[in-house]
């Protein structure tokens, strides 16, 4: 990130949310790129720690993911599975697990976090059975209150996953959330994580970049 007027709005932008995550006892980080927070994720996990992640596109774009799998780690990756039953077992196994990320589909400037989610199982492990959750967000998913972070996730997260998994739902077409009661439907479950609690179990690392959706 260089110095123009833009990218220090968005540094000390940035600052100010991680301050404020602080204040809720996330154990918090910014970091200005894409790489730089991927580095930083790595020194949050001890090598040999078992850990897992839910669906993200943003940890999985930024190379963080692929960084793990070929680190020593104890890793479960759900996608590798090919059978329902394995991706059953891998889902269990990541409550286990020493280390989960995520991303956030969005963030409030005073610090909460608000995740949406369809089956509940990444809003269920950020919740409890993991020791730590590592959440990795860039400022696009930042909005200005809990509202809008709620707003954020139904009507911008939500419809733009449900392309990517080619879901027939209501969103589809009208691209925003429709308050659809959709079989395929993926706002089952609204997590709104306004502290952490113990404290410092969810770590969150803001990203100064537009990463996921």
């Amino acid at each position: 990130m260089g110095n123009s007027p833009r990218e220090m709005c968005r540094k000390k932008r940035g600052e100010t949310i991680v301050r404020n995550l602080k204040k809720r006892h996330f154990e918090a980080y910014f970091c200005e790129t894409a790489e730089e927070a991927v580095k930083k994720a790595l020194e949050l996990i001890p090598e040999g720690a078992s850990v897992s992640w839910g669906g993200s596109m943003t940890i999985r774009d930024m190379g963080l993911t692929k960084a793990l799998k070929e680190g020593n780690y104890q890793v479960t990756d759900r996608d590798e599975a090919v059978s329902e039953e394995e991706v059953r077992k891998a889902y269990r196994a990541a409550f286990d697990a020493e280390y989960y990320l995520t991303s956030a589909n969005a963030v409030s400037e005073d610090g909460v976090l608000v995740n949406i989610d369809g089956r509940g199982n990444r809003v269920a492990a950020m919740v409890y059975g993991p020791e730590y959750v590592i959440v990795v967000a860039g400022l696009n998913k930042v909005a200005k209150t809990v509202e809008e972070a709620v707003s954020r996730a139904r009507n911008v997260a939500a419809p733009t996953n449900q392309h990517r998994f080619d879901h027939r739902t209501p969103c589809m077409s009208a691209g925003i959330c429709e308050n659809c009661l959709s079989p395929d439907c993926i706002c089952n479950q609204i997590l709104i994580t306004r502290n952490a609690s113990p404290a410092g179990r969810i770590k969150v690392i803001l990203v100064g970049e537009d990463l996921g959706y």
